[in-house]
């Protein structure tokens, strides 16, 4: 009987020692860590990013989407650090209870050994466990008091091992919560700073804001320069479209011409394939740069001029200067050019889809060059108010499609 309460206490106190860390809590915490340090890299990216496009006096729509962005991260930490302080919260609450729980084990471990010593005490001279012994009426009643004692005193060594381990368990649940009471206020104090910096960042953004609205006539010149310059482009898209499918009929008649006289055929097996393999990729394809969406695919309302909405057929990527532009995917290069306004251009066949980036400074492509997956094809345009951004789009034919639905999350 007491050698059966003492394993069930050692079990209590083990179940406490290994419910430390629950798996379930310890992952989101994990999660938690990484969201949070992915924030810290893109924000320390967006900074620079920032610190470049505010080198001018004047105020640009740059520098404004670099603040957008920087503010939309720094409410993102700010959320994942709440989320984890919430969450060692309700850790050191359950360390709480552990540590309750194992301390009220020790106590009951103590008192019960207490009681054996003293029972043992009373029964600790010769005479007495002889006389136990010998005025027992059958050889069956010796040999079971003989047991009796034999499991007594293991159970006074197992109640003692017990009360060291739970000891042991109940001094490293008291480490790990005080670690994570260092770790919370830790996070407390980075939360103070964060605060701080949202702050100071509104005041920026409101100040750019300001600055802008009274630059109305300079804006709205900047808008029918960019709104040029895409027609330009948009043209350019269509006509290289145009050729594309018209030299892959000319290439499919040669090919068919033995087999289907007469007949056009619309596309090659290749440019079918090439298609094919360009569409199983959606969501997949790698960032043409690095940087943040600065305006996102479809019609929106202009940051600054009210009531003024703009159509952007692909998304704008703002990066840092003289950053290395690569292509999403493989295929031929169809057209190279330069147009006022954007910058070069370089306009990739892949079957019938097309990838279109505009915004360069440098090229290090032709045209009919293959192109693979990742390779470089040129360099990123500052203008002249430190803003560096690419243009990118995707199209098929000539249908432009939303690309943040077909790059990689």
């Amino acid at each position: 009987m007491i050698a059966g309460r003492v394993n069930w206490r050692w079990g209590v106190c083990l179940f406490a020692g290994l419910s430390f860390y629950p798996a379930s809590a310890q992952r989101n915490k994990t999660q938690l860590q990484r969201e949070r340090q992915q924030n810290i890299e893109r924000i320390r990216e967006t900074e620079k990013i920032l610190e470049e496009t505010s080198k001018e006096k004047k105020s640009t729509l740059g520098e404004l989407m670099a603040l957008n962005k920087r503010i939309e991260q720094q409410e993102q930490l700010m959320g994942s650090t709440k989320s984890e302080i919430n969450l060692l919260s309700d850790d050191i609450d359950e360390d709480n209870q552990i540590i309750e729980a194992l301390q009220k084990d020790v106590t009951d471990l103590k008192e019960e050994y207490a009681a054996m010593l003293f029972a043992a005490q009373k029964a600790s001279g010769k005479t007495d466990k002889l006389t136990f012994l010998f005025s027992a009426q059958t050889v069956d009643q010796l040999l079971m008091r003989l047991k009796y004692m034999e499991q007594y005193g293991k159970a006074r060594q197992e109640q003692a091992r017990a009360i060291s381990k739970a000891q042991q368990l109940l001094s490293e649940q008291v480490r790990v919560t005080e670690q994570k009471r260092n770790e919370k206020q830790n996070l407390l104090d980075d939360e103070v700073k964060q605060n701080h910096q949202m702050t100071q960042l509104k005041q920026k953004q409101r100040k750019v804001v300001n600055n802008l609205e009274k630059e109305e006539k300079r804006l709205r010149r900047e808008l029918e320069e960019t709104k040029r310059a895409v027609a330009e482009l948009d043209e350019l898209i269509a006509k290289i479209v145009k050729e594309e499918l018209e030299r892959a009929a000319r290439e499919a008649r040669e090919r068919n011409k033995s087999k289907t006289k007469g007949k056009e055929v619309i596309a090659s097996e290749e440019t079918l394939a090439l298609s094919s393999s360009f569409e199983e990729n959606k969501s997949k394809f790698p960032w043409p740069v690095s940087g943040f969406v600065s305006q996102h695919f479809g019609r929106q309302m202009h940051p600054i001029l009210r009531g003024i909405e703009v159509q952007n057929d692909g998304v704008n990527i703002q990066t840092k200067a003289n950053e290395p532009v690569h292509a999403i995917f493989d295929g031929h290069v169809s057209r190279v050019a330069f147009i006022k306004g954007i910058g070069n251009t370089i306009i990739i066949s892949h079957g019938e889809y097309f990838s279109v980036y505009s915004g360069l400074k440098d090229v290090f492509v032709k045209p009919g060059q293959k192109i693979s997956v990742n390779e470089e094809i040129g360099r990123v345009l500052t203008t002249a108010e430190g803003i560096s951004e690419l243009r990118f789009q995707i199209r098929k034919n000539i249908v432009a499609l939303d690309p943040q639905q077909w790059l990689k999350n």
